[in-house]
């Protein structure tokens, strides 16, 4: 039983990961808090899907077509798709219809279905069609600036482009980095202090929240299929402190 997962960094600046997945013998998973818009095409038994995934505040479990191969991309936090904003997806994502293993349909158009290796290509034709767009305050608060609006502005705007308030995209990507340095080896104690949680108990309950793991389970690889793709092992990360963000519970299906 596996999730066989493998992702790449996309050469886009709309684009976070790409990413592929091959589901032996599972029919479930555990899902993975996320914070990013994306597409995902999969094909089973013959027929081909495609749904949009919006971002997820908390771990749980979800259903996996079992037997499926899967494309994803995840496109780069801000990324919204103009007839379905992070804003108003549900939990899980919403299926696109008439879905052939040429083509699905979005926003009115029918389009190609890439594979891995055309990812880029496909978000660029979306791009140059105003399906997929971004807003420039919140583009300027990602690149570390400060537009010229009021800070109750900037958080209202950041809402509606990604789903979540400033704080929880804080708390999730801290969490996820947290859970890949565990998978690769480094000790919870150095994770602790790099990542900038008061204690282990503060990311013990971080992990438990987002990524439905404990750190012990995260280095042996137990618990399961999960939503995250933890078999590359990487080298330790640079030296880098986030900044702290409330702890609040964040359910990242891979599919509808």
């Amino acid at each position: 039983m596996s999730l066989s997962f493998e992702t790449r960094h996309a050469d886009s600046s709309w684009v976070d990961v790409v990413w592929t997945c091959r589901s032996e013998r599972v029919t479930g998973m555990t899902s993975v808090a996320g914070v990013r818009l994306g597409l995902v095409f999969w094909e089973q038994g013959g027929r081909a899907f495609a749904g949009v995934t919006g971002p997820e505040l908390r771990a749980g479990t979800a259903a996996v077509p079992e037997g499926a191969v899967f494309t994803g991309i995840e496109f780069a936090v801000g990324t919204s798709l103009r007839a379905v904003p992070a804003s108003v997806l549900g939990e899980g994502g919403v299926a696109l219809p008439d879905t052939t293993r040429r083509t699905f349909r979005l926003d009115g158009g029918r389009w190609e279905t890439p594979g891995a290796d055309d990812a880029e290509a496909l978000v660029e034709r979306l791009v140059r069609a105003g399906v997929l767009v971004r807003d420039p305050v919140v583009a300027e608060v990602l690149r570390g600036g400060r537009p010229d609006v009021s800070g109750r502005t900037v958080e209202r705007r950041f809402r509606a482009a990604t789903g979540l308030t400033r704080g929880a995209v804080r708390k999730i990507e801290r969490a996820r980095a947290a859970a890949e340095s565990l998978a690769a080896g480094e000790p919870a104690a150095d994770v602790v202090t790099r990542l900038g949680y008061f204690d282990e108990p503060h990311l013990a309950r971080a992990l438990r929240a987002c990524v439905g793991r404990t750190a012990g389970q995260l280095r042996e690889g137990a618990g399961g299929p999960i939503a995250l793709d933890l078999q590359k092992r990487p080298e330790r990360p640079p030296q880098r402190r986030l900044e702290r963000c409330p702890d609040r519970r964040p359910d990242q299906r891979l599919t509808s």
